[in-house]
């Protein structure tokens, strides 16, 4: 089993969504909303009033139902649904980058329409230039084959501009390293082409065989407007091939340079967790390769170690990126072609783990293998870890992760523990939290993705209402429609609807550049903003909406965001804590030198929690009677899961109380020294209990 052969699967989640019947009169019946309804209008002023507090109860039931739910929840699915708005139709959607696609011909009606017209038109044709009777016919003063011709064109055209589309397609597809930067816009482009190239030839058998004719009728005047309209709809066609272009483009470049790095990072890890969680590979090869020497029958050895998936019909999917081809790319080599492959790969697949126990069991335990949330997550990194590590042994050492990978894959992923770099071995509670972690980063990456891909197709409708205006001007120039009276009315209206949206159109502008220039955070991060630290749950073109520490959603409008300074928590890098305390002035500096030793060799002693070299200084003094001391150290962390710092925070002030107290070091008020010039005389018996010096007196 080779691991370069190695295929990060996509599997696509299903949604199963129940229809609710729906009764002759309109009544949902089963809807338990409308059942409510249903039984408090049948009810009487005698009703039982065990019968409203039921509804009253159902009703309650189905309102917290309706409550809206935290994205990052682990009781609702992780992954995106298929977005039925994606780009133009992909036929390599299902084969990998270096595989040659399998075309199918599924002929539709239309398709099969056109074909039947070209054989009817081609033997209309043949016949009106062999055929004299036929010759001599003339319609509106042109013979029949110029009609033939154009019928060609017009009905056919279409036919015949998809065989060119298509044959430069596979002329690109011979060449891999040009299919691989080009043929991602080919086929986003492919339609408008198609339909420029059949306008095109239209266009040409008008202007070439009908228009010099035409012109010499008296009556052939309103036909002029013919080859207008034509030349109208092959520049609404180049808009559009323009604007096509110029959105992928765009998208392409913001996903490369802004989530690319995130995306390989994702992807390795889950290589890593189905590798270790299946078996041994690089012991198997080498065992068999050992054998074979042996027996004096040593062959190449190759294994087959696609990670893939079986269908009912018991046929691969090698549906993924290649683990070797995903080490060798890089922002700057990675074509638009790639990076469609690895958002969807992303998007549309989930975390999963390769239990041999689970292979055996067939099919229908598939959803046992996938990583839907962090109990399952808990869980697989307890099987990993009993998987890769020796019998009896409590950490996994570089030695078990050579089984599993190759040597430069295992010291990579040995660096992902935390911990590891200083000891050279993982530990169980190292493991598990890097298992939750890679779940979260990939659930967080997979919204922030699905998000970016929403916002696109809004910005994608609302470059086709800019597009559209600008064909309407232009078409209007063309059919000489556009006299001095019309242009002052329609500028006029523009003052109107900029007097009225400018606002908000200025709004929508602010809000684009601020999401894909800007782009100061994404779905999961943890930002402050306006002193409130908060996570970002969701992305829209107008909108972002974040979450408080109370789980309370707060919506931000992108154009205010724009003007206020955000701080990205998640982008950060370790960052630093500082923990203050005081102690009496009358401390002795001896004790004061021990207490710093003993804190600073705590703090250094944990290298996986934190940086060496902290420091404990004499900060200040305070009235006089009091020493500001400050702790400052360095995590290894930045503050994106917030628990886990003060968890480790929690470690430095239990272990500085301890050393307070074995050193009895402690703060005392300063005495205050209270004369009493005189008191007046007692004329009560009711006095506090503390006072039975004036008691007895």
């Amino acid at each position: 089993m080779d691991n370069k052969d190695f295929v990060v699967n996509v599997e696509t989640s299903a949604v199963i969504a129940a229809a609710t019947s729906t009764t002759s009169d309109g009544n949902h019946s089963r809807d338990p909303t409308y059942a409510f309804l249903k039984d408090n209008n049948n009810t009487n002023s005698n009703a039982n009033p065990i019968t409203s507090a039921a509804s009253f109860r159902r009703r309650s039931s189905t309102l917290h139902r309706l409550k809206t739910r935290c994205r990052f929840s682990d009781e609702i699915s992780h992954s995106p649904p298929a977005d039925q708005n994606d780009d133009d139709e992909d036929p390599f959607l299902d084969d990998d980058i270096s595989g040659v696609p399998s075309s199918r011909w599924n002929p539709k009606p239309l398709k099969i329409l056109q074909w039947i017209s070209l054989f009817l038109i081609l033997t209309f044709l043949s016949c009106s230039l062999s055929i004299h009777l036929l010759q001599r016919i003339k319609l509106w003063g042109l013979h029949l084959w110029k009609w033939a011709l154009l019928a060609l064109a017009l009905v056919c055209g279409r036919l015949v501009s998809g065989w060119a589309v298509r044959i430069v397609v596979l002329l690109m597809e011979r060449n891999f390293l040009l299919r691989r930067r080009v043929l991602y816009f080919v086929y986003g482009l492919r339609h408008a082409v198609q339909n420029c190239l059949w306008l095109g030839l239209v266009l040409l058998a008008w202007h070439f065989i009908f228009d010099g004719a035409l012109e010499r009728r008296p009556d052939s005047k309103p036909l002029s407007y013919i080859t207008k309209v034509l030349l109208c709809l092959l520049v609404a066609t180049l808009f559009r091939l323009a604007k096509t272009l110029l959105v992928k483009v765009l998208a392409s470049s913001f996903h490369v340079s802004t989530y690319f790095d995130r995306i390989q990072e994702s992807l390795f890890n889950q290589y890593v967790i189905e590798t270790l969680s299946g078996p041994p590979v690089i012991e198997i090869q080498h065992r068999s390769c050992e054998q074979k020497l042996q027996n004096g029958r040593f062959k190449s050895v190759k294994f087959s170690a696609d990670v893939c998936r079986k269908d009912g019909n018991g046929k691969k999917e090698e549906e993924g990126i290649r683990i070797d081809h995903l080490h060798k790319l890089n922002q700057k080599n990675v074509s638009a072609w790639s990076m469609k492959r690895l958002m969807k790969v992303v998007r549309y697949g989930s975390l999963s783990t390769l239990d041999e126990r689970i292979f055996e069991a067939g099919d229908e335990n598939e959803s046992e293998k996938e990583i839907r949330n962090e109990f399952e997550a808990k869980a697989a990194a307890k099987r990993i870890f009993n998987n890769v590590a020796k019998p009896g042994s409590m950490y996994i050492y570089l030695v078990d992760l050579m089984r599993f990978l190759k040597e430069d894959e295992a010291l990579k992923t040995i660096t992902l523990f935390e911990g590891s770099r200083e000891h050279d071995r993982v530990s169980k509670k190292s493991l598990k939290n890097w298992v939750i972690n890679a779940f979260r980063e990939r659930r967080a990456l997979s919204l922030t993705l699905n998000d970016t891909k929403t916002a696109v197709n809004k910005l994608h409708q609302m470059v086709n209402i800019i597009v559209g205006i600008i064909v309407f001007a232009i078409w209007l120039l063309i059919l000489g429609l556009a006299t001095t009276h019309f242009l002052v009315f329609i500028c006029s209206q523009l003052v109107v609807v900029a007097f009225i949206f400018g606002n908000t159109l200025k709004m929508i502008f602010e809000a684009i550049i601020f999401l894909f220039v800007m782009h100061p955070f994404d779905v999961g991060d943890r930002c402050e903003v306006e002193g409130v630290q908060m996570i970002v749950e969701e992305m829209n073109i107008l909108t972002t909406i974040f979450l408080r520490f109370d789980n309370q959603k707060i919506s931000y409008p992108n154009s205010v965001l724009a003007t206020l300074p955000i701080s990205n928590i998640y982008r950060s890098p370790d960052m630093g804590d500082s923990i203050d305390f005081c102690v009496h002035v009358a401390t002795p500096m001896e004790k004061l030198a021990v207490m710093k030793e003993r804190i600073i060799r705590f703090i250094e002693d944990r290298k996986e929690h934190w940086y060496p070299n902290p420091s404990v200084v004499l900060k200040d003094v305070d009235d006089m009677n009091r020493l500001k001391i400050s702790i400052w150290l360095r995590h290894r962390i930045n503050y994106q899961n917030m628990g886990e710092r003060w968890a480790r925070r929690e470690l430095v002030v239990q272990e500085m109380i301890k050393v307070l107290r074995e050193l009895e070091i402690e703060y005392r008020m300063l005495p205050v020294d209270v004369n009493l010039r005189q008191m007046a005389s007692l004329t009560s018996d009711r006095l506090p209990c503390t006072w039975s010096t004036c008691k007895s007196l």
